[in-house]
Formats: C-alpha cells, sequence, structure tokens
C-alpha cells in the first residue's frame, strides 16, 4: 500500500501559514508522506481533509491559555485564534477516527488542554524547585527519563535521554485519558501518551534531533500505516 500521508499543522502569522522545513524531513526520513495541513474553518471541510491523512503532527507554536494555570510570560504570544480553531477542529476529527497523533511543545499542550488537563503558564516560575527549560532564558539540554512501561519507555529505550530546552509552558496536570510518560529530572513533565500509544505528546522538538528521534517518527508512522490498513478493510 501508499507511504502512510501525515499532517502536520502550520503556524499562522500575518496571514501567512509557516512551517519549519524540519518537520517536513522528521516525516520522509521516517517513511511518510509529509502534508501540510491548511488552516479550516468549516467543520465539513474539516472532516473531509481528515480523510486524506493517516496521522497528524501538531508542532509547536505560541502559548496555550485553555486551562492556563497563571498568565502567560511577557515575550509569549497566546495562539492565533484562526490556528487554534483550526487545530482544535482537526485534532477532534483524528482523535474521533482514532488516528495517531503526535503533538511537540504547544501540541501537547493543546492535546493536554482539551482533554482537560491544566497547563502552567510559567512553569519556571511557578512550580518549585523547577530548572530553566527555556532556550530564551539560558538553557540549552537537560535530561528526559522516559516512564517504566510507557510506550515512550519501548520507542526510545529505558536510558536517559538528553534534550532541547524549549518552552516557557509545560503540562500542570494530564488530562482526561493521557498519563505521564516521561520526566524531566525536576519533575517537570516531558511526555505524555494515550492507553493505546498512538496519541503521544512530547514536551521537547525531536524535529531537532536528528536520527536520535527517528524511532519516535517511526512510530507514527507505523500506528498510521496500521490506521490505514485497518480502514481499507472496513470499506
Amino acid at each position: 500500500m501508499d507511504r502512510a500521508r501525515i499532517g502536520i499543522t502550520t503556524s499562522f502569522e500575518h496571514s501567512e501559514q509557516r512551517l519549519d522545513h524540519r518537520y517536513v524531513r522528521a516525516i520522509e526520513h521516517a517513511g511518510g508522506v509529509p502534508v501540510l495541513v491548511p488552516m479550516l474553518t468549516r467543520p465539513e471541510t474539516v472532516r473531509a481533509f481528515a480523510e486524506v491523512i493517516d496521522g497528524l503532527v501538531i508542532p509547536g507554536g505560541p502559548g496555550i491559555t485553555d486551562g492556563l494555570f497563571g498568565e502567560l510570560p511577557e515575550g509569549l504570544a497566546d495562539a492565533d485564534p484562526l490556528r487554534l480553531a483550526s487545530d482544535k477542529a482537526m485534532l477532534a476529527v483524528c482523535c474521533t477516527r482514532r488516528k495517531p497523533v503526535l503533538g511537540i511543545c504547544y501540541g501537547m499542550q493543546l492535546m493536554n488542554a482539551v482533554a482537560g488537563g491544566a497547563i502552567y503558564a510559567d512553569v519556571q516560575h511557578q512550580r518549585p524547585d523547577t530548572d530553566v527549560h527555556s532556550e530564551r532564558r539560558g538553557a540549552t539540554t537537560h535530561a528526559l527519563l522516559p516512564t517504566p512501561n510507557s510506550y515512550l519507555h519501548r520507542i526510545l529505550g529505558g536510558h536517559v535521554l538528553e534534550v532541547n530546552s524549549r518552552h516557557l509552558q509545560a503540562v500542570k496536570d494530564p488530562g482526561q485519558g493521557y498519563t505521564v510518560s516521561g520526566l524531566a529530572p525536576d519533575g517537570v513533565i516531558e511526555a505524555i501518551e494515550d492507553a493505546t500509544g498512538t496519541r503521544l505528546g512530547v514536551q521537547f522538538h525531536p524535529e531537532r534531533m536528528g536520527s536520535a528521534m527517528g524511532p519516535l517518527f517511526r512510530h507514527l508512522i507505523s500506528c498510521a500505516s496500521y490506521y490505514a490498513q485497518e480502514a481499507a478493510l472496513r470499506v
């Protein structure tokens, strides 16, 4: 069968959609076909477009205000309403149809917030004994400890990994249907997942980490391929 088609949502600035090419490269190198998701406003169009893709990536972006604990720090703008509405709509359809989803930074926080979870507006200043997790505040990398017996543990292995530090916000409480699958040494939640391992969220940016994060993207492609096969059998 054809390779799995993975939709990637984009940023939205000055009425233009933009995407770091590293997301495209990560999906292509993992064996998938990247498909950029347009900003859509009509539910019927969202449903129709969701038929085109087998899985979804929601990449990094601005601040999340849904489920927010505290106020956004200075310099972190909230998401454009059009992008936020489009991302939520595409995420909802993909979840309803059990298509795999990978949320990255903003994407993880969005997945968590729409499931009723809470988000730290500025984790460094709101959570006691939290290290700096933001590049703009001088951090570079930090350790990731996958939770034993989690899907993330199976995908990336049980050893401690070094990941990039690129976030001000962080998950405070997992939303319904999600459990913690990775932590930083200071206890900040770095990854969440659902019970099937088809919906994963990571706080770091794997698209910037080259082959080290290939298994994460290959897992998404594998789940998407399985979904496509199952969908074909139901026709």
